[in-house]
């Protein structure tokens, strides 16, 4: 647009020119003013166009009562107004002169007085050109008697007269000798033929000649010669008229030729001059509005930018704005406020990066804190819970939900676990150590070992707890201790055992003879005992021993569901069936088959022993793949485990059968450790135990699967 309007108002005030040019030029006005007068109005109705459309825009912005319409508005009232009263004002009194100056020429002293003028100029000449003729003749004369004139005396010639050409022609046009000043270049001026044969016939040439800005006077006569020619001489002179007496004499031609001009003209350049400063007016009213527009943008654009930048600041959005080349004050404050705006935009982006290395650092805190076993509790000055880890929902069987607006002392729940934090803090120590058992009913106590310490005041104040189960560590140094009483139980015991049942036995084969048959019923039932009590004692002390020193598995790929159906074989017919369901194109395990053997028929006694007085009793094992592990399920239709012993049911020593040794479970235990799985007792909810062996996939079934 801005460069819309200049090139307009360029075209404007050139057309105005061409068109003030074409009146002042009787001959211009009558050939061009037309099309000057056509493109000037066109013009104009293109700057009106151009206006109306800038206006209606405005006006448009105004009712939406857009940012810097109002301001934009007053700066275009304002240089329309400076543009167009004193426009106006100009036109009048130019009207008015312009009117009265054209009154003003038309006088008839003053036609006498150009008239007199073009006489005087006229005679003037002519008395110069017949006095350059004469002499000429002369001249002429004294060379016809001489013979033509060389170079030498045409020299002499043009001094004399002060000519700036003479010389020597032939009325053919041919050049006998010439000589000049070089103004004019080296070859001379040469009339046409006809008008040299003209020249010899009516005994000369004389006129005035127009070259450039500068008149010449010509002056031809021919040379007389005692001898017949056929082709006579002539002698051609060319004098400058004094610059003086030539512009004078053009001057007063060109006033003559403009004062009839005029004469021609009166009410036409009256109506010229009104149209073209008519124009005038209306084409730098309708530039000056649309410069007008022009400057009132240019101006409020920095305004506008900062409004733009200002509510963009307010949203958040810190990008520098369209920054303006102008170097006045208001180009300086879009500059200057764009560098606020980078220094912010430089700010915050190094404080997203501050609080994004601080949100890493917390969510890599977090991330470790989740994945802790341990919990982790962080507490206010005043008590309030501030954060908890996962590893404190699992140990405390709880969310917390509610519980962030509450100070610890006023916890609903947990109150062992809150008494014991609360008493850990009450006698101002910096760190604390603390082991608690919680019995949450049937049996089920959790060990949790506590560790307090308070935070110091530069990080907030405050106080944190870290806390871990220790139950199944506690449960594993109790197995450990009861592998080393086994051990050393069954190193004790072993020995003597055997002893004592031979020297039983021999008692016996000596005594029994001797003695009636009521004595012997009863030594023999003696005996009986003492070696019946003696293999019991074996098959402890050897339970004891597989659990003290149960051999390193020996691990091999074994096809699960066929050595199930071994084992299975064994207890056809038994008082508890037992079915299976065994998962097709099962992988292979990576086990000790032996020992796995040991594990299934463990599993298999203790489910039928639990279902063995229940009518209905049935066992059930499955098999199944789960990721890269096999499941080994069995189940029975029985009570299930009591709760009271359900976490330490593979304890050593741990049963609920009358005459168990409580090894069973804790020797199946410790096999699958060995193999690197897992083991899990659990009740189903339709009724019955459930214990769920996972395996390992043997290394081949990995790479194939």
């Amino acid at each position: 647009m801005k460069r819309l309007i200049i090139v307009i108002s360029a075209l404007g005030a050139i057309l105005l020119f061409l068109l003030a040019s074409a009146g002042a030029n009787t001959s211009l006005f009558s050939h061009n003013y037309p099309l000057l007068l056509g493109l000037n109005v066109l013009l104009a109705l293109g700057l009106a166009v151009l206006v109306g459309v800038q206006l209606r825009t405005l006006w448009r912005e105004y009712r939406q009562r857009q940012f810097g319409s109002r301001l934009k508005l007053k700066l275009i009232g304002m240089f329309v107004l400076l543009a167009v009263v004193p426009g106006a004002l100009i036109y009048a009194v130019s009207v008015q002169f312009a009117v009265r100056s054209i009154e003003s020429w038309y006088n008839v002293r003053v036609d006498s007085a150009l008239e007199s003028g073009m006489t005087l100029g006229r005679s003037a000449l002519d008395a110069l050109l017949n006095q350059l003729g004469e002499r000429c003749r002369s001249i002429a004369l004294e060379a016809g008697d001489n013979g033509p004139p060389g170079l030498g005396a045409l020299v002499q010639i043009r001094e004399q007269l002060d000519a700036d050409e003479v010389s020597v022609l032939s009325t053919s046009g041919r050049v006998v000798s010439t000589t000049s000043d070089m103004r004019n270049g080296l070859a001379p001026d040469v009339l046409p033929s006809l008008q040299l044969r003209q020249a010899r016939q009516n005994r000369g040439y004389r006129a005035v000649e127009g070259e450039g800005d500068k008149l010449v006077m010509r002056v031809v006569v021919p040379i007389a010669s005692r001898q017949f020619q056929a082709d006579p001489l002539l002698l051609q002179v060319r004098v400058q008229v004094p610059e003086a007496l030539a512009q004078s004499a053009e001057r007063i031609q060109e006033l003559n030729q403009s004062y009839q001009e005029l004469l021609l003209a009166r009410q036409g350049l009256k109506q010229i001059y009104l149209i073209t400063l008519t124009l005038a007016l209306l084409l730098s009213m309708f530039a000056a509005m649309a410069i007008a527009f022009m400057f009132a943008r240019s101006l409020s654009a920095p305004l506008l930018i900062l409004a733009e930048g200002t509510r963009a600041v307010t949203a958040g959005d810190f990008s520098p704005r369209q920054s303006l080349p102008a170097r006045d004050e208001l180009g300086v404050l879009t500059q200057s406020f764009n560098r606020m705006t980078r220094q912010l935009l430089d700010a915050r982006a190094q404080a997203e990066k501050n609080r994004a290395a601080v949100d890493s650092a917390r969510a890599y805190l977090e991330s470790v804190l989740a994945n802790l076993s341990a919990g982790v509790l962080a507490f206010s000055v005043e008590g309030e819970l501030r954060a908890a880890n996962q590893g404190a929902l699992t140990i405390l069987q709880d969310d917390l939900g509610g519980y962030e607006a509450l100070t610890l002392a006023a916890w609903p729940g947990h109150v062992m676990f809150r008494d014991t934090i609360l008493a850990g803090f009450a006698d101002n120590e910096d760190s604390w150590h603390k082991q608690i058992e919680i019995d949450h009913g049937d049996g089920i106590i959790q060990t949790l070992l506590l560790h307090g310490s308070k935070l110091p005041p530069s990080s907030g104040g405050g106080f944190v707890v870290v806390f871990d189960d220790i139950t199944e560590l506690i449960s594993a140094q109790r197995n450990a201790a009861w592998a080393e009483v086994a051990r050393r139980l069954a190193h004790e015991i072993k020995n003597p055992l055997t002893p004592i049942q031979l020297s039983a036995e021999r008692l016996q084969l000596k005594l029994i003879d001797h003695l009636d048959e009521v004595d012997q019923a009863m030594l023999t039932r003696a005996t009986q005992t003492i070696v019946n009590q003696v293999e019991a004692m074996k098959n402890l002390v050897n339970g004891f021993r597989d659990y003290a020193r149960l051999p390193s598995p020996k691990l091999a790929p074994v096809d699960l569901n066929a050595l199930l159906h071994e084992v299975l074989a064994l207890y056809e017919g038994s008082a508890v069936p037992v079915s299976a369901e065994l998962a097709a194109e099962l992988p292979r395990v990576q086990a000790d088959a032996s020992q796995l053997r040991q594990v299934i028929h463990n599993l298999l006694q203790n489910a039928q022993d639990a279902v063995s007085e229940l009518p209905g009793a049935l066992v059930t094992v499955l098999t199944r793949r789960e990721g890269k592990r096999v499941e080994l399920l069995v189940r029975d239709n029985g009570s299930g485990f009591p709760a009271a012993i359900l976490v330490r049911a593979m304890e050593p020593y741990v049963t609920t059968k009358p005459r168990g040794s409580g090894l069973g479970l804790a020797i199946v235990r410790k096999i699958i450790e060995e193999h690197r799985g897992d083991i899990t007792l659990g009740n189903r909810s339709e009724g019955g135990a459930e214990v769920k062996v996972r395996l390992r996939l043997a290394h081949s079934e990995v790479v194939v699967n």
